[in-house]
């Protein structure tokens, strides 16, 4: 039996990790079977990938002190980003690496400006092209010998301080609708219940909102014509089924739900939700990457929750 792998390590890359990520790019696109006309990935060399770092940018993952994944950044215009030589090394396929480096893609994707993503995919790899429908990517135009796929980035917001954060709480609370379920994802001390008293305070909740960390889950009543706030923390919990306990179905239809540590539990119970992760700022402070996830969210304009509008700037005196 072999033994386990070591957690994968996905960062973004810098000019340093050129060899690396060269070596994955040949041996991923040399396990392909052959096509015609043939990629040209075999002609990428350190030196192609440090000037397409430089340009735009990339992701890379190792696997102890072997490299394992690789994605080039670049873009198209001011609004569009492009993916491309997305590899996993053969040796490291199929444990969750193409995931967790196109994530991580999307959000770098985001941070640099971009609205969204293209990606060329050759059209004799229908399963891949399968793939990239499963992660929300859609046909967007046919290519020689191909498609280009397209997706919607995450939105990003810059919070300079907890009142940018509890503002963007504040501005949620304008958007929202019973029914809603917002995840919040960020580390500890990131401002995850920071925004929900925002959104609290917006939808005029009694009483204060603090963490439900020992009692997973609290309960705020809002005035009439409101819906109630759902505040759960699921940090606690270990599986999807442990959050179907809390019994989320019978309040939901009329309630906004906010889930703190909720990704890989909430996802199979609700197609609709709004995924906010809280992340540094390499600029200072946070970010707050705002993914729409099912129609519901699809027309809602979430540009316009930023906190750094001037209706926030004066309001708080910036």
């Amino acid at each position: 039996m072999n033994p386990p792998l070591p957690e994968p390590v996905v960062v973004v890359a810098t000019e340093s990790d050129a060899a690396a990520m060269v070596e994955v790019v040949h041996a991923a696109f040399g396990a392909r079977p052959p096509i015609d006309p043939p990629s040209t990935a075999d002609q990428e060399t350190a030196e192609t990938i440090a000037a397409a770092l430089r340009r735009g940018g990339g992701i890379v993952a190792t696997v102890g002190d072997r490299p394992a994944g690789a994605i080039l950044v670049g873009s198209t215009s001011e609004d569009v980003a492009t993916f491309a030589r997305v590899s996993v090394h053969p040796d490291f396929q199929r444990h969750g690496i193409a995931s967790a480096m196109i994530a991580a893609a999307e959000d770098l994707a985001a941070l640099q400006g971009h609205t969204r993503v293209d990606l060329f995919a050759r059209e004799e790899f229908a399963e891949l092209i399968a793939y990239w429908g499963h992660r929300g990517y859609a046909v967007a135009r046919l290519a020689p010998h191909g498609v280009v796929l397209s997706k919607p980035l995450p939105t990003a917001l810059r919070l300079v301080d907890a009142a940018a954060t509890t503002e963007l709480g504040r501005r949620l609370a304008d958007v929202v609708r019973p029914g809603d379920l917002l995840v919040l994802s960020g580390e500890l001390g990131a401002g995850k219940t920071t925004l929900t008293q925002g959104l609290g305070h917006g939808l005029g909740v009694t009483g204060p909102v603090i963490s439900p960390t020992f009692v997973l889950s609290r309960v705020h009543a809002t005035p009439t014509g409101r819906p109630t706030l759902v505040h759960v923390d699921a940090y606690r919990l270990g599986s999807a089924v442990e959050l179907d306990d809390l019994d989320l179905d019978a309040s939901a239809p009329t309630s906004v739900t906010v889930v703190e540590w909720g990704r890989g539990l909430v996802e199979q119970s609700w197609d609709d939700r709004l995924e906010v992760d809280l992340v540094h700022d390499p600029e200072g402070g946070r970010l707050a990457l705002l993914r729409p996830v099912g129609p519901r969210w699809a027309d809602v304009d979430l540009a316009s929750l930023d906190p750094q509008t001037p209706a926030y700037a004066e309001a708080s005196g910036a």
